[in-house]
């Protein structure tokens, strides 16, 4: 049961239609069901075009080609690589997109291994994922200035673990919400469901790992962070159910480099930008600033 969970979370399906709601919108009987049947997830589109002018670019990574967005603006100050989360696909970074352009960067959309347009259908939740950003991050540091990275969720995971594992070093971070390690999501994906979370958040890590061929217990965005020295900018949401002050206080502490937090009040897992757009602006162009 526990590997059928994982093989389910960590492999997204071909065909179109409903996914699995969130566990905090589920009613009763839909958790007994899901935790029968394990999640559907169809695999996540773009629905979405960017309004920018743009060229569509197709990378070569590990785990497959990656679809990507690539916005240029005339005299820029560098380029924002820009990683999505879980579930998700890189159509749902263009207002990001589009204020990174405004304050004359670059910037470069991409989907994950799995997601949107890119090739696949699995999801490691950040571990697979480093790959992308470290083949992502190379591609355009061959080209001129600086190189920035923004990503939300399992992107922010990603980013961590593609530079404490994989070697990749960008002018600076800027991430919102990474979970602390991949026991610590699986946990709260239970408890938010109001299910105890052992010993089943354990047996899904391990089945998720050994389903898709590395250790999970070992995605550990607490232990990538105490060997990263890159500027990082951490943002988190004082209302998230899924990442707590806890996890994201040990990652702030661990960050080997300079560093800067930001809390976002009544911000859940989402981005921060829709509550608080004003203070988002000016956390992310101030950050950006003195790099």
């Amino acid at each position: 049961m526990a590997f059928f969970h994982a093989w389910r979370f960590t492999h997204f399906v071909a065909e179109d239609g409903q996914r699995t709601d969130s566990p905090e919108r589920l009613t009763p009987a839909d958790k007994v069901w899901l935790l029968a049947t394990g999640v559907r997830t169809p695999k996540p589109r773009n629905h979405t075009l960017p309004t920018f002018p743009y060229a569509t670019v197709q990378l070569p990574g590990p785990n497959g080609r990656l679809a990507s967005w690539y916005g240029a603006v005339p005299r820029a100050r560098g380029t924002v690589a820009l990683f999505h989360g879980y579930t998700s696909s890189k159509s749902q970074l263009l207002h990001e997109a589009g204020y990174f352009r405004s304050l004359g960067y670059n910037v470069l959309l991409t989907d994950f291994a799995g997601s949107g347009n890119s090739a696949g259908y699995r999801c490691t939740v950040g571990y697979h994922e480093a790959a992308n950003v470290a083949a992502v991050v190379r591609w355009l540091q061959r080209k001129p200035g600086p190189v920035f990275i923004y990503a939300n969720s399992m992107g922010a995971v990603a980013t961590l673990r593609a530079e404490a594992q994989l070697g990749i070093r960008p002018t600076a971070n800027l991430l919102e919400c990474p979970y602390g390690s991949m026991l610590a999501t699986a946990q709260s994906r239970f408890r938010s469901m109001g299910v105890p979370a052992f010993p089943m958040a354990n047996l899904l890590v391990f089945w998720g790992g050994a389903a898709n061929g590395f250790n999970a217990f070992n995605l550990d965005a607490t232990a990538y962070a105490a060997r990263i020295t890159t500027p990082t900018l951490l943002m988190w949401g004082a209302a998230d159910l899924r990442v707590t002050r806890t996890e994201t206080a040990a990652i702030f502490a661990a960050l080997a480099g300079p560093k800067q937090r930001q809390d976002f009040s009544r911000s859940g897992h989402e981005p921060y930008w829709r509550q608080h757009e004003a203070l988002w602006q000016r956390t992310v162009a101030g950050f950006l600033n003195r790099q």
